[in-house]
């Protein structure tokens, strides 16, 4: 994916990569030069802790993240799956 540099210095991160990472506007971002190029590292708040529960309507296991994890359309799902190999 590519982005560009405004004449501010600011990046736009693509919203597949946002959603990935689970990044959300405010969030706070280390940055690090390393061999030419330039990283950004999420800082995390604290880590979401990852229960797997059984859905009150249908039986099945489901993953739960918590109320305040970011919910996902399955367009979304669908485009962070396409990512992968």
């Amino acid at each position: 994916m590519e982005t560009k540099l405004s004449t501010k210095g600011q990046v736009v991160l693509p919203g597949p990569i946002r959603r990935q990472l689970g990044l959300q506007a405010g969030d706070s971002l280390d940055v690090k030069v390393q061999a030419g190029s330039v990283m950004l590292i999420p800082r995390r708040k604290r880590s979401r802790q990852v229960r797997i529960l059984v859905d009150r309507i249908t039986g099945l296991p489901v993953l739960s993240a918590g109320p305040e994890a970011p919910l996902l359309t399955s367009r979304q799902v669908r485009e962070i799956l396409s990512e992968f190999p």
